[in-house]
């Protein structure tokens, strides 16, 4: 518009000037005027009518939205934290286009993890990782997971594959070699934590088969509370990062960066969590050492948990897992390598809950002595215990002391320290995720099409109790 107003500026300058300059020169140009001042007039009735015709036709509701279209949910279909029923649409990527599920990327990978999770956190999870690159999830379930409710849906997405904690899946791992393995042994027959190792190891091992058969290319084990990030990859991709690596690496290994949330009312770690705590491996030595005690704040580790990060594996012979963290081999030595860059984010105690429901989780008596038979890690002790013994505002407090970070001039202090970082990446990803629909939308369609098709992973034990049999039946004997 100020372009049109310069214009008429302009021209009512010059017939000012001209009227000014001789009789002759106005009577001459009066017929230009009106005819300018004509085709004005017609230009923004012509204007004024379109927008007229366009608001009647929206009021009529004649025209789409076509800020995000797509089917919106009714009030009665559940929406919650995922967001509104909308096709998938970036307003801030506008050219940015998403192959969920795409056969054509290459390397392919896949994830395996075991989880008892919702869908508020697995479906930001999944989508998160298949705008990453990750096209395949081996998802066994047990828990809230494992329920129609959640099941129904998880089952619905191209690319995952549900398996549930039967007794026949339980019957196949009792043969698994790995029962016989030494580097296991000493945490096999164990509670609470320990337990959950075992369980993710022999997982693992059966992600293994399933992910060769499915042509896999790498295999991530994950947690349903971690996300890679790739940073150091021009287009931000686990795929690109992958496609990079010599033939000869066998596995590489994500440094963990540690969540530190600022609030003790955290509702979605993955929306809401910017703050981490770097690992050792990318933090300066006399840095680490000058912040140590101000970063373990109140505790006796640097990390609430683990600090060793997560591994991928290259699909090979004979390959096995080593631990939840790690991937070896029967038959060679691997070569591994580590990213500088690119991590897996840990969103770990990001919500109070998380603490508040540690009790129900573990059958051990709170008491010093016996926490430790159950669980690994110092602080998953400690709360274990506040969490069986204390009221909910002693949790709290406990929790704000403990966990969370609060105090502004220590988060300057230890970020220009280079100890925490800022990282906002999957906060706008999932956001945009979320506001687009995808969320609820697969649950839309999920409960649409329950009652007309057959679970998609019906036939899965006569897929793969072969392959299975064949894998267990000769790893019977004793391995390294």
């Amino acid at each position: 518009m100020a372009g049109v107003f310069t214009a008429l500026r302009l021209r009512r300058n010059n017939s000012s000037f001209s009227s000014s300059s001789s009789p002759s020169s106005l009577i001459h140009s009066s017929p230009n005027a009106y005819a300018s001042s004509g085709v004005l007039f017609l230009l923004t009735l012509l204007s004024l009518s379109l927008a007229a015709f366009a608001f009647f036709l929206q009021w009529r509701g004649g025209l789409p939205d076509l800020r995000c279209p797509g089917p919106v949910l009714s009030s009665s279909e559940p929406q919650g934290i995922l967001g509104r029923s909308r096709k998938l649409s970036f307003p801030y990527y506008r050219d940015w286009k998403i192959k969920f599920g795409s056969s054509d990327l290459l390397p392919k990978i896949c994830i395996t993890t075991s989880t008892s999770a919702g869908l508020d956190q697995t479906l930001p999870w999944i989508f998160y990782h298949k705008v990453m690159g990750i096209t395949t999830f081996f998802m066994f379930v047990e828990g809230k997971a494992a329920s129609p409710h959640v099941s129904n849906v998880l089952e619905s997405i191209p690319g995952v594959t549900v398996i549930y904690r039967t007794k026949e899946l339980e019957e196949q791992q009792a043969n698994s070699r790995i029962w016989n393995e030494t580097w296991i042994r000493d945490l096999l027959y164990k509670p609470c934590n320990y337990e959950l190792f075992v369980k993710q190891t022999l997982n693992m091992e059966m992600a293994i088969v399933m992910a060769r058969e499915a042509g896999m290319d790498w295999i991530f084990h994950l947690d349903t509370d971690e996300l890679v990030h790739p940073a150091g990859s021009g287009p931000f991709s686990v795929q690109q990062l992958l496609s990079i690596l010599p033939a000869e690496v066998d596995t590489i290994v994500f440094s963990n960066y540690e969540s530190s949330v600022e609030r003790d009312d955290i509702k979605e770690p993955f929306s809401e969590v910017s703050l981490f705590k770097k690992n050792r491996d990318h933090i300066e030595v006399e840095a680490y050492s000058k912040h140590y005690q101000e970063t373990c704040h109140g505790t006796s580790t640097f990390f609430l948990t683990y600090a060793n990060g997560k591994s991928a594996a290259r699909i090979q012979d004979h390959l096995r897992p080593n631990g939840a963290h790690r991937w070896q081999n029967y038959m060679k030595s691997l070569t591994e390598v580590k990213f500088d860059e690119a991590v897996v984010l840990h969103y770990t105690y990001s919500k109070f809950s998380d603490l508040t429901s540690r009790h129900a989780r573990c059958g051990c008596k709170p008491t010093k002595e016996d926490v430790k038979r159950c669980f690994f890690l110092e602080f998953d002790r400690d709360a274990f215990i506040i969490a069986s013994t204390a009221t909910e505002e002693e949790m709290r407090y406990w929790y704000n002391e403990h966990v969370v970070w609060k105090d502004e001039e220590t988060k300057h202090k230890l970020l220009k320290g280079g100890i925490f970082t800022r990282i906002y990446s999957p906060m706008v990803i999932i956001k945009h995720l979320r506001e687009s629909g995808v969320f609820s939308s697969v649950i839309a369609e999920a409960w649409a099409n329950k009652n007309n098709n057959a679970s998609r992973h019906g036939g899965f034990w006569e897929t793969y109790s072969r392959k299975f049999g064949r894998l267990f039946g000769s790893h019977l004997t004793s391995g390294k």
